[in-house]
Order: C-alpha cells, then sequence, then structure tokens
C-alpha cells in the first residue's frame, strides 16, 4: 500500500509561486513515476506534468514555462513549482504515483489564484 500527501497548496495573487510537494510513503518500488495533476471545478481532471525515477518529465502546453516539477527520491518526494500564476490555474492538485500497473492518489490540495 502507498500513501501520499500533498502540501503547499494555498491563496495567491495572480503573478505570484506556490510550491507543491508530495511525500509518498509505504512500498514504494525503485522505478516509478510520479505526477501532479488537477481539476478545475466543473472540469475534468487534467495531467500538469509528471517525472519518472529516472528523472524523465512530462508536462502540459499550460504548464511548460512557467512550472518545473522535481523530485528527491531518497525521501519519495516530488514537488511542483509554479511561478506566474494565472487565475486558470485555481484548480485542486492532486499528486499521482505509478508504478508497475497500481496507480494511487492523494487527496489533493487547493490552490486559489486570486487577487
Amino acid at each position: 500500500q502507498v500513501q501520499l500527501v500533498e502540501s503547499g497548496g494555498g491563496l495567491v495573487q495572480p503573478g505570484g509561486s506556490l510550491r507543491l510537494s508530495c511525500a509518498a510513503s509505504g512500498r514504494i518500488l525503485r522505478f516509478n513515476r510520479m505526477g501532479w495533476y488537477r481539476q478545475a471545478p466543473g472540469k475534468q481532471r487534467e495531467l500538469v506534468a509528471s517525472i519518472t525515477s529516472a528523472g524523465a518529465t512530462n508536462s502540459a502546453d499550460s504548464a511548460k514555462g512557467r512550472f518545473t516539477i522535481s523530485r528527491d527520491n531518497a525521501k519519495n518526494t516530488v514537488y511542483l513549482q509554479m511561478n506566474s500564476l494565472k487565475p486558470e490555474d485555481t484548480a485542486v492538485y492532486y499528486c499521482k504515483l505509478e508504478q508497475t500497473t497500481m496507480a494511487y492518489w492523494g487527496k489533493g490540495t487547493l490552490v486559489t489564484v486570486s487577487s
């Protein structure tokens, strides 16, 4: 079993920055992919960015140039540095871990971008 705990969400003004963290615990395999997804009210959950344990990254067009995903394998933690935030980035941000055929989700952290 794997548990994921997100932190770092909150209220920020447009143009501001936030750093999200997701700590994984439990039976973590050496090879896995961790990522951030978000779901805005009335919309489907969508990928923001992901990173494998080898460091390969993938990100949505909306995140490129503004958001950076990174991870600390020793701590089983993934980070999402979000800069130049826009009101349309407002959403609940979820952490996901995939290993073998299994996928695990965190409970989410709310990011609100508003003046």
